[in-house]
């Protein structure tokens, strides 16, 4: 019987999948990515938001080391058939056309912090940290983090987390962009949770495009980038948006919080 690398629960429109491999920090084998896939294409299919995390203390220490022994000197043939096969899996949570909200705590390094980048909202407890040891390690970043973390942090500080080894705290990597809440120990997962409950709320199609063709725009010139908000832009408005806008103007639609007043924005 396989066991059971990933967990999956769907509650009400929220599909909550946890990294279970706690005794091994949530590192990442083969089976874990096969998992992962599987849990995150259902996901796509039943929910209007997810939810990630790990199980126990850690959200991931990245690659499974040990796994990579047995195959890093392995037939040619069979290197190549592993070449790039994190991105399928990340991609359905990065573009799979629904958000995702990372619950972080303890490690979150390599290519943990590749799926947490994956993810749209990131919310770090007070116990995580973040690293990316591929330069002492003798490997690089395979899970699409020369792309999506290079993009959160820019080239100069990815360079220095890989060079240097350096560690970054909860505090430091809001500064830099890998999370965007931080929580007291053991609350991010609760606060995760409250934040996919508040955005499976939003039009759907706005979601979808926030998600999916928001990033893409990043890719593009600034007239091209002008050309698909346009096109993006019309191609969202429905009869959801229009209900939206009238419950603005009718007052009565939920008011903005102010920072420091009461309400959960920060």
């Amino acid at each position: 019987m396989t066991e059971k690398l990933v967990t999956y629960e769907l509650d009400e429109d929220i599909a909550l999948i946890g990294l279970n491999r706690p005794d091994k920090r949530n590192a990442i084998n083969d089976e874990t990515n096969r998992q992962l896939k599987a849990a995150l294409t259902q996901a796509v299919d039943e929910a209007k938001c997810g939810v990630i995390f790990g199980h126990g203390d850690n959200f991931s220490a990245g690659l499974d080391l040990a796994e990579a022994l047995t195959w890093i000197n392995a037939d040619p043939n069979l290197r190549r058939k592993r070449r790039g096969h994190w991105h399928p899996t990340l991609d359905l949570m990065a573009r799979g056309g629904i958000p995702w909200v990372a619950a972080l705590k303890g490690a979150c390094i390599g290519g943990g912090l590749e799926i947490a980048s994956a993810a749209h909202v990131r919310v770090a407890d007070e116990t995580t940290f973040f690293a990316l040891p591929e330069g002492q390690r003798g490997i690089f970043v395979g899970g699409g983090g020369s792309v999506r973390i290079q993009r959160l942090l820019g080239y100069a500080r990815m360079a220095d987390l890989m060079l240097t080894g350096r560690v970054l705290t909860a505090q430091e990597g809001e500064r830099n962009n890998l999370c965007q809440y931080v929580t007291p120990k053991g609350e991010s997962l609760e606060r995760a949770k409250s934040l996919a409950k508040r955005i499976s709320k939003n039009a759907p199609l706005t979601n979808w495009a926030i998600c999916s063709a928001l990033p893409r725009v990043t890719d593009q010139s600034h007239e091209d980038g002008l050309f698909m908000e346009t096109l993006i832009s019309n191609a969202v408005s429905s009869n959801r948006s229009e209900e939206g806008l009238k419950a603005f103007v009718e007052k009565r639609a939920a008011r903005l919080v102010e920072p420091g007043k009461s309400g959960d924005e920060g």
